[in-house]
C-alpha cells in the first residue's frame, strides 16, 4: 500500500485541476489500483478537485440522461411543480429557480430535479421517518425514469470504485468504506441553467462545499470555478469523456483536513447549461470522525453524523425548509454547522 497520509501536506496554490486516468482501478492487479490511488490521494490533498478519465461509463447512458433532462425541463412550470420538492416526504423532486440560497441571500439562477438512492417505503429507516430517505417519485414522462435510473446505477457503482481508491490512498483496506454505504442519502441532481442573454460574470450558484464524501460531476458547458487556498477562482471547464470529482465535507472530517473540501461556484453564463452531480454519501446514521491516523490533527473536527450534517445544511439552504424551521415545525440538528464551514471557506465563515 502507498504511505498513508498522516498529516496535511502544504497545499499548492493550484492554477489548474489535475487529470487522473483511473483505468487501473478496474485492474485485477493490486499494484495498478495502488498506482491510481496514489494519484487520487495527491489530487485530493493538494487540490480537492480532479478530472477522472477511463471511468467506464457507457456514453449511451450519458446521452440518455441528457435527453431525459432536456425533455423534463422543457415542460411548463405547472407540470414540473407537480413534483415540487417541498411536497416530498424525502426531500427529492423538482427544485424551482430561487428555491436554494447559498450565499449573501441571493437565490440561485437554476432549476433542478433530484433523485436519491431507492429506499422502499416499508424499510425500517423510512418507517422511522429518517430524513432524506425514501422512494423516488417519478414524473410521467416517457423514458425518463428508465434513463435516469440506469445512469444513477452506473455512476453510483463508479463511486464505490472511487471510494476504494481513496481508501487505498489513506493506507486502508480497499473495502474499508463498503459497509458504511448500504442505503445512503446519495442524491443525483439534474440541473438546468436557463439561457440568460443578460448574464454577467457573477455566481450562478454561490460559493459552497459539498456536504457528502465526494461528488462525481458530469457537465456539458463551462461555468464551474474552484477556489484555491489563496481565495482565487480557477476555471474547471468540461473535458471530453471526463468527470469532475471533488472532495466533500465528510472526507475532510475523516482526514482532519488532509483531504480538503474545496469551495466552488458556478458563474452565470450566457448559454444554456446542464450539469449532473452525484453526491456520494455514507449511510445516514454513520458517525464521521477523523480516522485513527489523523487523530492528533483532529482538534478542528469533532464527530458528526453524516445524515444530520446533510439535513442540517439543507435546512439552512432550501427556502421551504427554512420556512418550516422559522415556523417551529422542524428544528435544526443540535450540532448543525453553518454553511461554508469546511474547506477554505471555513475561515471566512468563522470570521463573519
Amino acid at each position: 500500500m502507498p504511505d498513508k497520509i498522516d498529516n496535511p501536506p502544504a497545499k499548492a496554490n493550484f492554477k489548474h485541476i489535475p487529470v487522473v486516468d483511473i483505468a487501473g482501478l478496474f485492474s485485477i492487479e493490486l499494484e495498478h489500483r495502488l498506482a491510481v490511488a496514489e494519484q487520487l490521494g495527491t489530487a485530493a490533498s493538494e487540490v480537492g478537485f480532479l478530472y477522472i478519465t477511463s471511468h467506464g461509463i457507457d456514453p449511451q447512458l450519458i446521452a440518455g440522461l441528457r435527453q431525459a433532462a432536456r425533455d423534463y425541463f422543457a415542460q411548463p412550470l405547472d407540470s414540473k411543480m407537480q413534483h415540487y420538492i417541498g411536497t416530498s416526504k424525502s426531500h427529492k423532486g423538482f427544485v424551482p429557480e430561487g428555491e436554494e440560497v447559498y450565499s449573501k441571500g441571493k437565490p440561485d439562477h437554476k432549476e433542478a430535479f433530484d433523485i436519491g438512492f431507492e429506499v422502499a417505503a416499508n424499510d425500517p429507516l423510512v418507517l422511522a421517518n429518517t430524513p432524506l430517505l425514501g422512494p423516488n417519485e417519478w414524473p410521467e414522462l416517457p423514458g425518463f425514469k428508465e434513463a435516469v435510473q440506469a445512469y444513477y446505477a452506473a455512476v453510483f457503482a463508479l463511486g464505490r470504485r472511487l471510494f476504494g481508491g481513496f481508501a487505498l490512498a489513506l493506507g486502508l483496506e480497499e473495502n474499508y468504506f463498503d459497509a458504511l454505504v448500504t442505503r445512503p442519502p446519495s442524491k443525483l441532481r439534474l440541473i438546468h441553467y436557463p439561457f440568460d442573454d443578460a448574464a454577467q460574470d457573477a455566481p450562478g450558484i454561490g460559493a459552497h462545499t459539498d456536504y457528502e464524501c465526494f461528488t462525481i460531476l458530469l457537465a456539458d458547458k463551462p461555468g464551474l470555478e474552484v477556489m484555491n487556498n489563496l481565495g482565487q477562482w480557477i476555471d474547471a471547464p468540461p473535458l471530453a469523456d471526463a468527470f469532475v470529482v471533488n472532495i466533500g465535507d465528510m472526507l475532510e472530517v475523516m482526514t482532519a483536513g488532509a483531504f480538503v473540501a474545496t469551495a466552488h461556484r458556478v458563474r452565470s453564463v450566457s448559454e444554456e447549461r446542464y450539469s449532473f452531480p452525484l453526491f456520494y454519501a455514507c449511510d445516514f446514521h454513520t458517525q464521521i470522525k477523523p480516522l485513527p491516523q489523523f487523530a492528533k490533527a483532529s482538534d478542528d473536527y469533532e464527530q458528526i453524523t453524516i445524515g444530520e450534517h446533510m439535513y442540517g445544511q439543507a435546512l439552512q439552504t432550501y427556502q421551504y425548509l427554512r420556512t418550516r424551521v422559522e415556523n417551529g415545525e422542524i428544528r435544526l440538528p443540535e450540532k448543525a454547522r453553518k454553511p461554508s464551514s469546511f474547506g477554505h471557506l471555513k475561515h471566512q465563515s468563522q470570521a463573519s
